[in-house]
């Protein structure tokens, strides 16, 4: 079981002070920060911490120029709050905040670059192209293996992201991508099983297989259906489950990741893994997947995020 370092701070009589919930935003998945962000707030709460919930709109930099806290913690997803901007006024102002820091918050949010640094480390990841709209479609896709994944690079929740298997396919899933980003890449299909791997400061959480009733974990399937069944602790083997978690801790601190998050790993028939993305605030709702994995070492949802608040601001990084 997980032995949380925050109880013996509060029990050692010290404080956190203030705590501001950074929460909401503008992107996309404003609707998924609102409730992890209320949820936070509320298991911080129930640990006796002193909290100030700050839902972000427009005036961001204002709003938090105008409040009074001696540390945050982010519940933003997506541009402008999980691409290290919130991250670096806050480290300008000399605030302590929970999660990866500026330069890694932004490398992790952009997936091409993450998958380069990868891959200049010789670390399993999908074959990939980057797409323009004047490219030769049906060309791109035989040369990653004739079934892709169309993704914006800069969002996150599977926002704007389409399977492809022929080139009329892919065409419309470029274009529906662009919506959200001008930046827009396919990766080969990787058949297989889905993994998702929590990391709380140096420990790596027991990792969740994902078994989505859709095509694959998609925004629905995340955040909406009651279907999607997830095993925790997953059916690896012990030498395979310790493979992903070595891969999973490696890849996240191979982009300078730090504090808390998730990375997100396929396995194909072959038994190989494949690295997906990292996420630096993962979403914190009832079908989120760090609290269930944190559960699986002991760890109730209000200890958790007391859990990452100490480590992240306080702890080791």
């Amino acid at each position: 079981m997980y032995q949380p370092g925050f109880k013996n701070f509060v029990n050692s009589g010290k404080s956190f002070g203030k705590v501001a919930v950074l929460y909401g935003g503008t992107s996309a998945e404003r609707d998924v920060s609102l409730k992890s962000g209320r949820a936070v707030a509320n298991g911080l709460r129930e640990q006796g911490i002193d909290i100030l919930e700050l839902d972000i709109g427009n005036q961001g930099v204002a709003q938090i120029l105008a409040a009074t806290f001696d540390r945050a913690f982010i519940a933003l997803h997506g541009e402008g709050g999980e691409d290290g901007k919130v991250q670096a006024l806050l480290q300008l102002l000399g605030i302590p905040f929970t999660g990866s820091l500026h330069t890694a918050s932004a490398i992790a949010m952009d997936k091409l670059k993450t998958k380069q640094i990868w891959l200049s480390a010789s670390l399993p990841t999908p074959d990939y192209r980057v797409l323009q709209s004047s490219d030769d479609f049906a060309a791109c896709l035989q040369a990653l293996g004739g079934s892709v994944f169309v993704k914006p690079v800069h969002e996150g929740s599977s926002i704007g992201m389409t399977c492809a298997n022929n080139k009329e396919e892919l065409k419309a899933a470029f274009e529906a991508a662009e919506k959200f980003d001008s930046e827009v890449f396919a990766e080969s299909t990787v058949v297989g099983r889905e993994f998702t791997v929590a990391i709380l400061g140096e420990t790596v959480l027991p990792p969740i297989e994902l078994l989505p009733s859709n095509r694959f974990y998609d925004y629905d399937a995340k955040y909406i259906s009651n279907e999607t069944r997830y095993l925790c602790p997953c059916n690896l083997t012990p030498d395979k489950n310790k493979e992903l978690c070595e891969l999973a801790l490696k890849s996240f601190k191979m982009i300078g990741c730090s504090g808390w998050g998730r990375v997100d790993a396929l396995q194909d028939e072959a038994g190989n893994f494949h690295l997906l993305e990292v996420n630096t605030v993962p979403g914190m709702t009832d079908h989120s997947l760090v609290p269930m994995a944190a559960r699986a070492v002991g760890l109730n949802f209000s200890e958790l995020v007391a859990e990452i608040l100490y480590i992240s601001t306080l702890g080791a990084r």
